[in-house]
């Protein structure tokens, strides 16, 4: 397996698990996301975008990182040129750091999408801002490592069917779930949590790192 990560422009707290994820693998900058790599103590072997955001005072191991240049108007994102670079390098699996928050809300939003997509596809995806992480949900069952207390979602970007969740203070059993309703917001791991997925396309939101303010 050969894993990438891709430094995004959102936000992004280093945590031992994080340190974890990412280490060993290799590294793509998506513009203001090269100001990441200061936080993880990593160099990216690329750097990708049209740079309209290039953060003050790179020290020179960063500046001097190999550019891949774009125009600003152009039809796909930096984020998604950068994962697209990673894909051409023989990426299987992604590491999309600083993929919440940030500026831009429709950046944030297209994140959980291309996740989504790229699983469907076959590669295997984490979204992370060091605080909370995504995960794509397939059509099969999936284990997490959380500990018990850990605050998670499950966002359905379709009408679902046939999900059950376990290892969960509110466990669900082989049911269907509306698109656009709250039933699986803001449940608790108790346990191993695995979660079963029918049909539909879903993404598990959980909080290893609660910020003070959530």
């Amino acid at each position: 397996m050969s894993t990438f990560t891709i430094l995004l422009g959102g936000d992004l707290i280093r945590t031992p698990r994080l340190d974890r994820q990412v280490e060993g693998s290799r590294v793509i900058a998506a513009d203001a996301g090269i100001g990441h790599a200061r936080l993880l103590g990593l160099v990216p072997e690329l750097w990708v975008g049209d740079f309209d955001s290039v953060p003050a005072n790179l020290p020179d191991d960063l500046a001097a990182v190999p550019r891949r240049t774009f125009p600003a108007e152009k039809d796909m994102t930096d984020g998604e040129l950068a994962i697209a670079a990673a894909l051409e390098r023989g990426a299987t699996s992604l590491v999309l750091a600083g993929a919440f928050g940030g500026k831009r809300a429709d950046h944030a939003f297209l994140h959980l999408a291309l996740g989504l997509r790229l699983a469907e596809a076959g590669t295997e995806v984490l979204l992370s801002s060091g605080a909370q992480e995504g995960a794509p949900l397939l059509p099969r069952k999936a284990g997490f490592d959380y500990a018990d207390g850990t605050l998670f979602s499950v966002l359905g970007f379709s009408d679902l069917s046939g999900l059950t969740v376990t290892g969960a203070k509110w466990p669900l059993d082989h049911v269907k779930v509306a698109f656009g309703s709250s039933l699986t917001i803001s449940n608790e791991v108790k346990g191993h949590l695995e979660i079963a997925l029918g049909h539909g396309r879903a993404l598990l939101l959980a909080h290893p790192y609660p910020l003070p303010e959530s």
